[in-house]
């Protein structure tokens, strides 16, 4: 199953809707096709003893492991605004999609404008940390 950018960058933008931003007002929504086709999504969730919340990138790398995926071939973060720009993944979710990516993955990051930019995980991760003897 091919999915499109134009249907990841959607089904983004629907999970955005749903998170729960109660303290920052700031929502991300997250969607990924993993190395089987398969799509998951996630959105940020909050929480009052902040930083406890969840990113919406690791809620969906959470419903991909949790379905048997183990690769990330594309994902999409949808957040941010025009004058913040596209919402790339923080320092934590990168190093998250890192454990999953390897150097075809493609993160996509999208704000309100539809604007959106192309990364590789090495682009917004290099000389990222790696568990030696670990694939």
């Amino acid at each position: 199953m091919t999915i499109a950018n134009d249907d990841l960058i959607n089904a983004a933008k629907e999970a955005r809707r749903n998170a729960y931003k109660r303290y920052s007002n700031f929502a991300v929504g997250a969607a990924l096709i993993d190395d089987r086709g398969h799509l998951h999504v996630g959105c940020n969730v909050e929480n009052a003893a902040y930083p406890l919340g969840n990113c919406a990138e690791a809620g969906a790398i959470a419903a991909m492991v949790m379905q048997g995926g183990r690769r990330i071939a594309k994902i999409a973060v949808v957040g941010g605004s025009g004058e913040i720009g596209p919402c790339t993944p923080c320092g934590g979710c990168r190093q998250r999609i890192h454990e999953f990516a390897d150097e075809d993955t493609v993160i996509l990051a999208i704000d309100d404008s539809g604007e959106w930019q192309e990364y590789t995980i090495d682009a917004l991760l290099p000389a990222s940390f790696h568990m030696p003897g670990l694939t």
